[in-house]
């Protein structure tokens, strides 16, 4: 076997060659590194945009709904507060009616019927309690319990004390009932 003298600048040459660049190594793994901490960076603001949408998109439906429910019953407090015009009215009609004024009677009936359809107009709508009806307890109000005058009034409502009301689908006056056990 023949070796081959090498020269000293041969000799450096292949040592370099051979040998790894331990700085080049280096920068490779570093933006390396680099890349996926950008990536990682750009995907946590990705996650960040996305919830923040969805809190938005919760929030636009939330407060539409709040409107919509703000519309339907913005007029509430006002409306409750004719409630006992409207019974007055009715109370008004009772009396009239026994005696012989008709005069009166019509231009009450035409001043309550009037007023009636104005707030009916604006959503409200009676809620029904009659003599004999089955006691309800989601939509009526007992306000006493009398022994009931036969026995097929028991557990019914025996005297409507007062009407009740509502405004779109919310109660805003349970009717006043008497009750017979």
């Amino acid at each position: 076997m023949k070796f081959k003298k090498m020269s000293k600048k041969d000799k450096i040459e292949d040592v370099e060659t051979n040998v790894e660049d331990p700085e080049n190594e280096t920068p490779q793994t570093e933006e390396l590194s680099v890349e996926e901490q950008l990536q990682q960076d750009l995907d946590k603001e990705k996650d960040k945009f996305l919830r923040l949408f969805a809190e938005f998109e919760n929030y636009k439906k939330r407060t539409t709904k709040e409107r919509i429910d703000l519309f339907k019953t913005a007029g509430q407090d006002v409306i409750a507060s004719l409630l006992p015009v409207l019974d007055d009215f009715d109370r008004a009609l009772n009396e009239i009616s026994k005696s012989e004024e008709k005069e009166h009677l019509k231009g009450v009936e035409l001043i309550r019927n009037k007023f009636k359809n104005t707030l009916e107009s604006k959503g409200l709508e009676e809620v029904a309690a009659a003599v004999g009806d089955v006691f309800d307890a989601d939509l009526h109000e007992a306000i006493t319990q009398i022994p009931a005058p036969s026995d097929d009034l028991k557990g019914k409502i025996v005297d409507v004390i007062e009407k009740g009301y509502k405004l779109g689908d919310k109660v805003i006056r349970f009717p006043k009932v008497v009750t017979g056990s």
